[in-house]
């Protein structure tokens, strides 16, 4: 794909901010699964003692497979770092998560961690978000929690699978996709999507990430 040298790279690059004795938060999806590959390599030729603390199912297998200590979140007071990648990534650096379902998880290790790195592809940058925002809820909330979204001037969907199946979180929860169109102001908008009985967690993270790597089509990439 055009942006996986890019990822590949700034993978590799980000590990500078990794060192012996760490616990690292490890985030889902692509740039993921490349920082996680990277880091597997680093330990083994620094022989780091580092704890990796998984944010799904999928990022567990592949720190597995590559020889990654792993704990759970509740096992840990802190996080030293979390890597991470975004569905999109707006101009005040807040950042809209949980395209893959693991949005929960992912923002207790954000809500643990002393430092966040967020990689992402330049098609996630925006302006102000556009994209829809999954919200994870309590399945006997939808209802509520749909009507709580109308208010909020959103409309909501479940989402669902392929054969249309209801999508269950590996926390046993359900998303709702919800369509607000452009959104200037994402803080004011999750602090008040987050009030309704029922959500477990927003899509839009409050806590803004201290680093942004930012793949390009060339094969390079910038620090923000």
């Amino acid at each position: 794909m055009a942006y996986d040298d890019a990822i590949k790279a700034l993978s590799n690059d980000a590990l500078k901010f990794v060192r012996d004795d760490y616990v690292i938060g490890l985030g889902s999806g692509r740039a993921a699964t490349a920082l996680v590959k990277s880091l597997a390599k680093l330990i083994k030729l620094k022989g780091y003692s580092i704890k990796g603390v998984p944010t799904s199912l999928q990022i567990k297998l592949t720190a597995e497979k590559g020889g990654i200590p792993l704990v759970e979140a509740d096992q840990v007071g802190h996080i030293d770092v979390v890597f991470d990648g975004a569905d999109q990534i707006d101009s005040q650096k807040y950042v809209i998560k949980g395209g893959g379902g693991a949005l929960l998880r992912e923002n207790i290790l954000f809500g643990l961690a002393k430092k966040v790195i967020v990689m992402a592809d330049k098609t996630k940058f925006v302006k102000n978000f556009t994209r829809t925002v999954p919200i994870e809820i309590h399945p006997l909330a939808r209802t509520t929690v749909v009507e709580s979204i109308e208010k909020l001037g959103g409309n909501a969907e479940i989402r669902t699978l392929d054969r249309g199946y209801p999508f269950f979180t590996e926390n046993g929860n359900v998303i709702l996709d919800c369509d607000f169109g452009v959104i200037k102001n994402p803080k004011t908008l999750t602090q008040k999507i987050k009030q309704a009985p029922g959500v477990l967690e927003s899509g839009i993270f409050l806590r803004k990430p201290d680093v942004i790597y930012k793949a390009k089509d060339n094969g390079k990439f910038d620090i923000i």
